[in-house]
């Protein structure tokens, strides 16, 4: 993939449309798609977070599980590339969009797999930091009973393996990115997000911009120019565009620092419009611009 930065924003806003609707998505529309990254490897996209599927001898291991009214589609998605049972979801953070779809494929024998804060705030419900909105807890039986603690963790199914990678304090306090690679795969969760959109730093759970950029260093060490990477909104992305990405986030962590270093409060950050000219290239619009510039004011001030 040879794509810019700018070029595969583009790409993901005309790919979803209107990327500020607001309107509830009409699921009974909603078509699943299975992109082949090779070595029986898949991205899978349809509505909410992108999936990502390795598909083994004996059983598929699954990255994240979009809303629970797509699973189905998302079983028959699965089904036409293998026959093999879904044997773990490992869910990159707790978000609805990612983390929906986990009730119906632990009921048929995955095992849910992630950071223990990604079960704890499951359990718990959260609150969104800008909006107050709440998020009710989770069914039991959506929240991963598999949990790990060290810096990573090995999942296997015969002939597959992947390495569970854990980002503190990054997108949320219980990331995790995976890596598959045989088929030099990489899925972010949303410490990489694009398409209308700039990263959501979830400070309500300590998600912290500085994270992030720490997050996708790490990335960018870990990858090569033929991995391929996942994010966890957008189109797939090669290294070039996520070292992009990555500058951009810098730029706007720096501007913030230096208002917040001159003694500007947050509405004076935000009035400042000191990065109004990332707009284009995350593809975002004014509003989507202030609420960054909230959430890395905050991120930073904590």
């Amino acid at each position: 993939m040879q794509r810019t930065f700018a070029a595969a924003v583009a790409a993901a806003l005309f790919l979803s449309g209107s990327a500020f609707a607001q309107t509830a998505p009409d699921y009974s529309q909603v078509e699943i798609k299975a992109t082949d990254l090779g070595h029986k490897t898949y991205m899978l996209t349809g509505q909410g977070g992108n999936i990502t599927a390795a598909i083994g001898d004996d059983g598929i291991i699954l990255v994240d599980t979009q809303f629970a009214l797509l699973h189905d589609k998302i079983k028959a998605a699965l089904a036409a590339l293998s026959p093999q049972p879904v044997k773990f979801v490992v869910n990159t953070h707790y978000h609805g969009d990612h983390t929906g779809g986990n009730e119906a494929f632990a009921k048929e024998g995955a095992a849910l797999v992630s950071h223990p804060n990604v079960a704890k705030r499951l359990t718990e419900g959260t609150t969104n930091a800008l909006t107050g909105a709440k998020t009710a807890p989770a069914a039991p039986g959506g929240v991963p009973k598999q949990v790990y603690t060290s810096p990573s963790t090995v999942l296997i199914v015969k002939g597959r393996s992947a390495q569970v990678i854990h980002e503190k304090n990054a997108h949320t306090d219980g990331d995790s990115a995976v890596f598959f690679a045989d088929a030099n795969v990489l899925a972010t969760g949303d410490i990489v997000s694009l398409g209308g959109r700039y990263p959501n730093i979830d400070v309500a759970v300590n998600g912290n911009i500085k994270g992030i950029i720490a997050a996708v260093d790490s990335y960018l060490k870990l990858s090569n120019a033929d991995t391929k990477i996942v994010p966890g909104h957008g189109p797939l992305l090669n290294k070039a565009q996520v070292q992009d990405y990555r500058d951009m986030l810098a730029t706007a962590r720096d501007r913030v620092a230096k208002l917040i270093a001159e003694g500007k409060t947050e509405d004076e950050a935000v009035a400042a419009k000191a990065i109004q000219d990332l707009e284009q290239k995350a593809g975002a619009n004014e509003q989507a611009t202030t609420n960054f510039v909230r959430l890395v004011y905050r991120s930073l001030k904590a």
